[in-house]
């Protein structure tokens, strides 16, 4: 079957159709930002007339939170005026046809997982760690997105009691330790201050701030990954984003993942798919539910 996929971005928006796990027609357009509600429904307005009787299904991955279509997030100020977007809906206005929606991060773990030896692999996780952290969970072959579509926030999950406040609200959460976000918070303090990617050039010269730094990131992501190994008997945990692929950064993770007890090891990988993972992973996500009767919220 043939697939019109979305990819809703906070800057971007991408769409394709993906047939047979293949991209075609990719386009881009940017998000809208000025009177974003309305501006939103004529983009999809666009992109739908567009791809017209091209696709059997729809599949979208975006994102934030889908909720029984609606868009929202941990902190609705992050979508600015798209909190509580009828994202489902919009679509439905323009075709009949059967609609799946995802978060982003969810969407990128079906990618890396579709390809894995089923029989092999029952439990996945997928993680990226980016300016934030964020995750995909896969259990017993299935991802979970329900009921409240919040499973994978597992950047969310505590790292440090003592540590800074997370953008949602908590003290101590893994994104506020680990992600990109949290190391410019301290990078940009050192003189002369430094990005993340300045922090992690120092890091591979030895730098000692530097390398405190990353160390200190990646320590929550291994715990993360223990704590997910020996909580839901993760098998394997696939690691992407412009952090967790930095050179020298998951080496680390895996290094003292290893230092733990054995029953807190997995298999431990670098994602394979990059700015299309959200697109194919939604796409491959909403074909496998219709195969096997699942209902699409």
């Amino acid at each position: 079957m043939r697939c019109l996929a979305l990819d809703i971005g906070g800057t971007k928006i991408a769409s394709a159709l993906v047939v047979d796990g293949k991209i075609e027609q990719r386009q881009q357009v940017s998000t809208p930002q000025t009177d974003a509600v309305n501006a939103m429904h004529d983009t999809l307005t666009q992109i739908l007339q567009q791809y017209q009787g091209q696709f059997d299904y729809v599949a979208v991955a975006s994102t934030g939170i889908i909720n029984n279509g609606i868009l929202t997030a941990l902190n609705p100020k992050n979508l600015g005026g798209l909190a509580e977007f009828p994202l489902k809906q919009s679509i439905a206005r323009h075709t009949d046809k059967p609609i799946g929606l995802l978060n982003d991060v969810q969407a990128a773990a079906c990618a890396e997982y579709k390809d894995e030896d089923k029989s092999a692999v029952q439990n996945f996780v997928f993680i990226t760690v980016s300016t934030g952290v964020g995750g995909g969970i896969i259990l017993d072959r299935r991802l979970l997105t329900e009921p409240n579509g919040i499973a994978g926030h597992i950047g969310h999950t505590l790292a440090d009691p003592n540590g800074p406040i997370c953008g949602c609200g908590r003290i101590g959460c893994v994104e506020a330790v680990a992600a990109g976000r949290a190391i410019e918070a301290v990078s940009k303090q050192w003189n002369p201050p430094c990005s993340p990617k300045e922090a992690f050039e120092l890091f591979r010269k030895n730098d000692e701030k530097a390398t405190a730094l990353i160390q200190r990131s990646a320590k929550a992501i291994a715990n993360l990954i223990a704590d997910l190994v020996i909580g839901l008997d993760v098998q394997k945990v696939v690691v992407g984003g412009s952090v967790g692929l930095a050179v020298g950064y998951l080496p680390l993770v895996k290094k003292y993942l290893n230092e733990m007890p054995h029953f807190y090891h997995c298999q431990v990988e670098q994602a394979h798919y990059g700015q299309d993972a959200g697109l194919i992973g939604a796409a491959w996500w909403v074909n496998d539910c219709l195969q096997q009767g699942i209902s699409l919220k």
